[in-house]
């Protein structure tokens, strides 16, 4: 039986470690970063010029579908997301190398959500294209909607609020302590590329992280005042943001920590263990 588990596992890191699978993978981390220097442009407009277009990921690819020339990016972004979630799949099936201590096993936790994430932008790029509504806010508000019709539906989407609000956090944390840094081959950067590309990580981690826990407070809001327009996600965040005059200006740090991230994403593409 261990020896078949063995043979699995060893198969599976063989499809891991395939060159096609891994240059793919890199081409993603290039359209995840254009994903969020789009993401990071919409939310500048909604902070400055009062822009009612959907301030999330899903805002973004929509936002590539008006020409050929951006359909064209969104068939390879879905493409390039696919293979990020193979990717990230193997990583949560096998593991990284080394000792499979609590760390590890939350790393391999970890890439099965990333998986399921860039799945989920390659979904939706696919329905963007087909010329779809994709909204990732009002399949949102539309499902928690409908759960709240019942108490327990919402203390459902009450905890599923904690837990956004928990992964914020822990994304605020994680980009503050530069533990991204352990996925980089730092090794391979030049002494003048090093630090601008971790401190472009920790701005992101650090901006995504703010405007998830913001959104995790709202669901949980929305769930205490049965108000589904405020479990929107992170469309929600950032537009109620945007409602209050010092709110502005917190949209405008969080969208150019968005931009760094993006930039850093780009970086990866070179940098990125894979």
């Amino acid at each position: 039986m261990n020896s078949a588990a063995s043979n699995v596992k060893s198969s599976a890191s063989r499809a891991a470690d395939s060159k096609p699978l891994e240059y793919l993978a890199r081409g993603g981390f290039i359209g995840y970063g254009i994903i969020h220097l789009i993401f990071a442009w919409i939310a500048f407009q909604v902070a400055f010029q009062g822009s009612s277009q959907e301030s999330d990921q899903s805002g973004a690819l929509q936002s590539l579908a008006g020409n050929g020339l951006g359909k064209t990016l969104l068939v390879v972004i879905a493409i390039g997301m696919i293979a990020m979630a193979i990717w990230q799949a193997f990583e949560a099936a096998i593991g990284e190398s080394g000792k499979q201590d609590r760390a590890a096993i939350a790393e391999r936790v970890l890439s099965g959500a990333r998986a399921l994430l860039y799945l989920y932008l390659a979904w939706t790029a696919i329905k963007v294209i087909q010329g779809s509504n994709a909204s990732m806010g009002d399949n949102s508000e539309s499902k928690t909607s409908s759960l709240m019709d019942s108490t327990g539906g919402r203390w459902l989407i009450g905890f599923v609020g904690l837990v956004v609000l928990g992964v914020g956090v822990g994304m605020f944390i994680y980009g503050y302590k530069k533990k991204f840094t352990k996925h980089l081959n730092t090794g391979e950067m030049t002494q003048g590329t090093r630090q601008p590309i971790i401190r472009l990580g920790m701005a992101g981690y650090m901006a995504k992280g703010t405007a998830y826990a913001i959104a995790g407070v709202l669901v949980v809001v929305a769930a205490v005042n049965y108000d589904p327009e405020k479990a929107r996600g992170l469309d929600a965040a950032l537009k109620t943001l945007a409602g209050n005059s010092w709110g502005v200006w917190v949209l405008g740090l969080i969208a150019l920590g968005i931009a760094c991230f993006g930039v850093y994403c780009i970086a990866q593409a070179k940098y990125r263990k894979v």
